[in-house]
């Protein structure tokens, strides 16, 4: 709470009853506190027309490890669904991404490119994807990708931020990740809308995917277990308009949920 004092010079001094002449040579200091309070204003607002949420949370900006658990707006209150998931994300933490939230004036974790920090803040997701069309009903759009399938992370291309058939299109960038690794950690995947506009060196390529064996994190992206993942897939609506939300604990308490 601040206080701020105000020192006022009057001629003449009114009560409540009557009042008092009083002379130029007799000036009255008056002391007045004036209590204000301060408002934080939500930097994080749950879009009405959403009704599914992944949320993330962890310890801290700088832990690698944390919980992933769903969420479901019923009747205009979010209500938990299933069991949490224990995740890794980035393995150097959380920096502030740009999504659908309003980074923090004097945030001092900002995600940039190729910082090994995940996205904090609020994203809604693109589609799910994988090595073959999927065997198991699905209700959110899914893309099958190849190896030739890149995702461009270099800042000075055209194609930034953006997964991009390279067979098809005239390349201009020097790096880049291929879509269909030798291992399984894209076996099963979900697109996350970090850095829609993409602007340039603030991060690109994030998904949320299967998990390194070792529990390793990550170059920024969200993993867990294939058997995790493919449970979140057949839960997701494309009609639900689903979020990712992505804090520290510290930040997450801010985040009205009921």
């Amino acid at each position: 709470m601040k206080k701020l004092s105000i020192l006022s010079f009057t001629l003449l001094l009114l009560t409540a009853c009557n009042s008092t002449n009083v002379t130029a040579s007799e000036p009255i200091v008056t002391e007045q506190i004036i209590e204000t309070k301060t408002v934080a204003t939500p930097n994080i607002t749950i879009p009405n027309e959403s009704s599914q949420l992944l949320v993330v949370t962890t310890a801290n900006w700088s832990t690698k490890d944390g919980t992933l658990q769903r969420y479901e707006k019923i009747q205009e209150h979010w209500t938990k669904v299933g069991k949490s998931i224990n995740i890794v994300i980035g393995r150097n933490g959380l920096g502030w991404g740009k999504g659908l939230h309003i980074t923090p004036d004097n945030a001092q974790y900002i995600k940039k490119e190729g910082d090994g920090k995940a996205p904090a803040g609020l994203f809604s997701l693109g589609n799910g994807f994988g090595y073959s069309p999927s065997n198991f009903n699905m209700h959110f759009p899914y893309a099958t990708y190849k190896t030739t399938d890149h995702c461009v992370d270099d800042s000075n291309s055209q194609w930034y931020n953006q997964i991009i058939d390279s067979k098809e299109t005239k390349k201009d960038y020097k790096s880049f990740e291929h879509m269909k690794l030798r291992n399984n950690l894209y076996k099963y995947g979900i697109t996350v809308n970090h850095n829609p506009n993409q602007i340039a060196q603030a991060g690109s390529c994030i998904f949320i995917h299967i998990k390194n064996k070792s529990g390793k994190g990550t170059a920024g992206c969200t993993a867990m277990r294939e058997d995790e993942i493919t449970t979140v897939l057949k839960w997701l609506k494309e009609d639900a308009k689903p979020l990712l939300l992505q804090l520290p604990q510290e930040e997450m308490v801010k985040v009205n949920l009921n």
